[in-house]
């Protein structure tokens, strides 16, 4: 019998997700396991043998397998990665260290900027030089190159990044460095800045090239283990890897620039939230991931979620752009939230309650948890106002003590002079409106109303806390998902291959050789087709779609630009100029009279979508005339008191089951929480629409 299962692990800050789904019946099998963050690969083996333990499952009835990870993310932010050199262009040795000469708050004198992440002992100059136009000024010195690089490798350093100047219009001697250091030094990791960011601005593209030297080991060992434990269990199917940008990939791809995997974990979300909202007939969403350790947030608009074409690790000020490292690659667009199920509450020097953005995570864990946590955390407060069930943890797969999160609140409470109860729900609330708050500035930044979204929730905690964001950010509907608590993995199994190349071409249209034009952009094209075919998929199904970072002339930044297909020659001007002034005009108003467009950057994108994900996350049975499993004692802000709550089993709702709130609706993975007024209604897909109560007043 053929395979027909396809399988997606998620490995969260605090919980692995695996799901099973068998793509001719629909039917999905479920595991939610604890992260084992010194050995992620051990916890997702202890959930995938979980799986197959749950539903008889063997090895030999998967085709294929498709892997997210924060991993590589959690090694920058942490600064857990490899040692790292780098070497570049003489007189270009401080890059890195200079960056933009900007400060990101003007008036803090007491300002920090991210330390790179190859210290200046760890940098070395090589005598070589390019000119914008490709040309070669001064020889690459291949001795005084080596000579750098030895010094360095004696230093401990076993990654190394290679950025010369204008290495994006001729890469020859990061070719020629590549070759000489790989001869002198089999064992060292290379990244050269042509192959990971072949983009002007070399203060960017040094800080790509080196975050992936930085994490280049860390995911060759990984990976190499993760395959290599997989095919020792039987598993012989291909292995996919999740992207930022909300594709997949094969697992060489991602091992020579994992730097394209950051944000591969929140782009899968993002993706599944999309899919549900079009299946539901919401096309405007605001995907709202919550799991143990971080909050996702996600725009989605006309059914896809926004992509950028860069964005900052490891920021400095969560939600202040350049105190962060660039990253260039295109990435699903989102913000990240300190606000999990894990995240600590404390009384800060002022006196005030305060929640995250440090989180107890997967250990200890949450102080019910029962595995040595002491600080109480917002998942010890969930579970003293009801919201959890302490013996429906994680599907029962857990035991959390409900005495041990009122301990825990106790101290809060006495230092605030408030009951525990009180304490609890006010890390509930302070959690909520930090996610709130954030969405606001998110949804304002990209000039949208808030109030034009449904807001869809997944993740452990998502549903838990969703209803209360939804009531603050003033939004009317709220959509939780089959399997909510694990969407992320889920949404693994529907993601696209998907690969973005780039290359700089930085021309106005008056001077444009546009037969180059049109030969970078197949040059481009040909290459992410043949990433394509190697993933499996048939590159020639692939939708093709050309863009360009233009401006106009004298300006100093770009915005991406759709552009109508090819092929290019003089007389497609007129049409690119017509691509390039809408989406100015969409982005600033008016564009300014009598200026020509330049193109910088040319880029393109290849997406295969995957066949046999249409039903996905749909429930399956179920009943319209479901009745409460039991009622139990649910703390609610309307009443200031407990209230006796309604408790549903999410896998009784069938189609066009409805009721009122207050609810609590639980399944395996997450628990829904329906305040009062609020009304419930499953659609065929096992969806839940929640409807929000009107604002009084």
């Amino acid at each position: 019998m053929a395979a027909t299962h396809s399988l997606g692990i998620d490995i969260g800050g605090t919980f692995t997700d695996v799901v099973a789904y068998d793509q001719e019946t629909g039917r999905l099998v479920k595991a939610k396991v604890l992260t084992t963050p010194d050995d992620p690969a051990r916890g997702m083996l202890d959930g995938v043998d979980a799986l197959l333990k749950a539903d008889g499952l063997s090895t030999g009835d998967f085709y294929r397998t498709v892997h997210a990870t924060t991993l590589f993310s959690n090694a920058l932010i942490e600064r857990k990665g490899a040692k790292t050199g780098l070497v570049t262009t003489e007189g270009f040795r401080d890059n890195l260290e200079i960056g933009r000469e900007r400060k990101y708050e003007l008036y803090d004198v007491f300002i920090a900027k991210p330390p790179p992440l190859v210290p200046r002992e760890l940098r070395a100059e090589a005598p070589e030089r390019v000119g914008p136009d490709g040309a070669v000024i001064r020889p690459l010195d291949e001795a005084a190159l080596l000579e750098a690089v030895d010094e360095l490798a004696g230093a401990g350093v076993e990654s190394m990044a290679i950025v010369f100047l204008h290495s994006y219009a001729n890469p020859a001697h990061e070719d020629a460095a590549l070759a000489a250091i790989a001869k002198a030094h089999p064992g060292m990791f290379l990244s050269a800045s042509h192959q990971v960011s072949p983009e002007i601005r070399e203060y960017e593209r040094a800080s790509t090239t080196a975050a992936n030297a930085y994490v280049k080991p860390l995911a060759q060992g990984y990976l190499d283990r993760l395959v290599g434990e997989a095919a020792a269990l039987g598993f012989d199917a291909p292995f996919f890897m999740m992207l930022s940008n909300g594709g997949l990939t094969h697992v060489a791809e991602a091992t020579a620039r994992p730097v394209l995997l950051l944000e591969s974990g929140p782009a899968a979300g993002a993706l599944i939230a999309a899919y549900h909202g079009r299946k539901v007939g919401e096309n405007n969403v605001l995907a709202f991931d919550m799991g143990g350790t971080t909050a996702k947030l996600a725009l989605v608009e006309d059914g896809e979620p926004h992509v950028a074409y860069s964005f900052e690790a490891a920021r400095e000020k969560r939600f202040i752009e350049g105190s962060g490292l660039p990253i260039n690659i295109s990435t699903i667009e989102l913000i990240e939230i300190g606000a999990g199920g894990g995240s600590i509450a404390h009384v800060d020097v002022m006196g005030l309650l305060k929640v995250g953005p440090e989180s107890a995570g997967a250990t200890p864990g949450p102080v019910c948890y029962g595995q040595g946590g002491e600080a109480p955390t917002v998942t010890d407060a969930d579970l003293l106002l009801g919201y959890l069930n302490a013996d429906y943890f994680a599907g029962g797969s857990m035991k959390i003590d409900r005495a041990a999160a009122e301990a825990a609140m106790r101290p809060l409470a006495e230092a605030l002079g408030m009951s525990p109860t009180e304490i609890a729900w006010g890390v509930h609330d302070v959690v909520n409106e930090n996610m709130a708050s954030a969405a606001r500035i998110h949804i304002a930044e990209m000039g949208k109303d808030p109030r034009e979204f449904t807001l869809l929730a997944t993740g452990g905690a998502g549903p838990v806390h969703a209803y209360y964001v939804a009531r603050k950010l003033g939004l009317k509907r709220l959509i939780c998902p089959a399997g909510a608590g694990v969407a992320s993995a889920l949404g693994l199994l529907i993601a696209p291959a998907r690969i973005d190349r780039t290359a700089t071409v930085a021309s106005s249209f008056s001077a444009m050789d546009w037969a180059g034009l049109e030969a970078a952009y197949l040059a481009l094209e040909v290459d992410a087709a043949g990433v394509i075919g190697e993933t499996g998929f048939d590159p020639d199904a692939a939708a093709r779609t050309r863009l360009a970072d233009m401006r106009f002339v004298g300006q100093g930044f770009e915005i991406v630009v759709e552009l109508p297909p090819g092929p290019y020659d003089a007389s497609s001007a007129d049409a690119l100029r017509e691509a390039f002034e809408d989406c100015y005009r969409e982005t600033f108003g008016r564009p300014p009279p009598d200026v020509e467009p330049e193109i910088i950057n040319i880029r393109v994108s290849l997406v295969a979508e995957v066949s046999g994900g249409a039903g996905v996350g749909r429930a399956a049975g179920g009943r319209s005339d479901v009745e409460p499993k039991n009622t139990r004692p649910v703390y609610f802000p309307e009443a200031k008191d407990y209230v006796e709550t309604a408790v549903y089993d999410r896998a009784t709702l069938g189609p066009g089951a409805a009721f009122e709130g207050p609810a609590v609706i639980e399944e395996a993975e997450s628990t829904l929480i329906v305040g009062p007024g609020a009304t419930v209604a499953a659609d065929d897909d096992g969806n839940l629409i929640v409807d929000l109560p009107a604002e009084e007043g």
